[in-house]
């Protein structure tokens, strides 16, 4: 047995945090930093680590820990309200960056960057641009504080929903290239897992309100063992028996135990393990896995032009969808900014092109970067798009949870005063 393991993980631990600081040094979010280590440590620098199978299962874990602890912090009247907009916003976030990457894939043919393009390899480079990767963003908004307010919650829950749109435009993209995919079984699917998804989620709370009713105080270390279990379960079903993301079942598991009385407890448990662990480990993982062979300059242009228009075309995009149900201006470009970061989702699409002969082999190479370079960016750029503009909205809607938590406890009095008059 091998235990190099642990010098990787001592390396990357370490690479992380120093890169953070030096990052926050220059009011950069702490995440650029870890993004950076990987690439300094991994094949496209120093060649130090290379992707492992036990740091791709690390990475994993920490992914689906970021998504449930965001769950577990999630306000449920912020996420309730943002249901429209949320849906407009994924909505605007798949079909403007398709027609985008589809417009560009083809220019990029006719310029000779691309020689021997088609038609369908443009629509399954579109596909690749529709993917969100909320991780990245919701790290940032959390260090940035501003993960639970009306931008924060709309980026959440339009960034779920589009990893279901997205999983439909592959369907019909792939079954274009004639793998034999049938649209209907995936729909089915799909609503048979928010079908699962509410029931288990009503029956979840309510079995988690039974434990803390019965159980004794000091008992209070069994409720983020029991909370985890429920994370990894649903997890797992979302993606071993639906076919959706791993990380839409976390996130339901942390709403199940968000609307219980010991979220926060529940939840400042996970923090340490998610900072001093899993979150660098992630973020680490996708720097490590760029590798930049000889690049042309022609390529180098491509990337380069592929990376802009993945950004523009979901600031566009989703900035025109926030728009449409009443964002201002400053709003809309800090959720198109916030659904701008790609991730694993993007390169499944782009490996299931490849495998069925619809992506060339030279995609490859530009569409990591652009996922990498999204990655790198978004942070910097979420950091821009709220600095001077987290005054009006976000004190609005403090004040008014400041409210409804005051009518909330005079409820509560009043009720006892009742029962203490009786």
């Amino acid at each position: 047995m091998s235990y190099h393991y642990l010098l990787d993980l001592a390396l990357i631990l370490l690479s992380t945090k120093l890169l953070g600081i030096f990052t926050g040094k220059f009011q950069m979010p702490r995440v650029v930093g870890a993004l950076l280590a990987g690439l300094v440590l991994g094949p496209a620098m120093f060649n130090i680590l290379s992707e492992t199978e036990f740091l791709s299962r690390m990475s994993e874990l920490g992914v689906i820990v970021i998504l449930f602890t965001a769950g577990m912090g999630t306000d449920l009247r912020e996420l309730k309200n943002a249901g429209k907009a949320a849906f407009l916003v994924a909505l605007c976030g798949v079909v403007v960056p398709m027609a985008m990457g589809t417009g560009f894939g083809w220019l990029a043919g006719k310029a000779g960057w691309l020689p021997g393009n088609t038609l369908l390899e443009n629509i399954f480079l579109g596909t690749v641009l529709t993917a969100t990767s909320v991780s990245i963003t919701v790290e940032t908004l959390k260090e940035l504080g501003h993960l639970d307010t009306r931008v924060g919650s709309t980026i959440l829950a339009a960034a779920l929903i589009d990893d279901v749109l997205g999983l439909v435009a592959l369907t019909v993209v792939a079954s274009m290239a004639g793998d034999g995919t049938s649209l209907l079984p995936v729909l089915l699917k799909i609503a048979l897992f928010f079908i699962f998804a509410v029931i288990t989620a009503a029956g979840g709370i309510r079995l988690f309100r039974l434990i803390i009713a019965r159980a004794h105080q000091k008992n209070l270390r069994r409720y983020p063992v029991f909370a985890f279990v429920t994370c990894l379960l649903l997890a797992y079903c979302a993606e071993e028996f639906f076919g959706v993301a791993d990380i839409i079942g976390a996130f339901v598991a942390g709403l199940v135990v968000a609307c219980t009385s010991k979220a926060d407890y529940i939840r400042s448990k996970f923090e340490p393990l998610s900072y001093l662990l899993l979150t660098p480990v992630f973020f680490a993982g996708i720097g490590i896995k760029v590798e930049l062979p000889g690049l042309s300059g022609g390529l180098v242009a491509f990337s380069l032009l592929l990376l802009a228009t993945a950004i523009l075309s979901k600031v566009a995009g989703c900035g025109l969808g926030a728009g449409m149900c009443g964002f201002n201006r400053a709003e809309c470009i800090q959720v198109g900014t916030g659904m701008a970061c790609r991730g694993e989702v993007a390169l499944i699409v782009a490996n299931r092109g490849l495998s069925v002969g619809a992506l060339s082999q030279a995609m490859m190479t530009p569409i990591v970067i652009m996922v990498v370079g999204c990655a790198v960016l978004t942070p910097m750029l979420l950091k821009l798009a709220f600095s001077g503009h987290s005054g009006a909205s976000d004190k609005k809607n403090a004040l008014a949870g400041y409210y409804h938590r005051h009518e909330e406890l005079e409820q509560v009095s009043d009720e006892l005063l009742s029962r203490k008059s009786r």
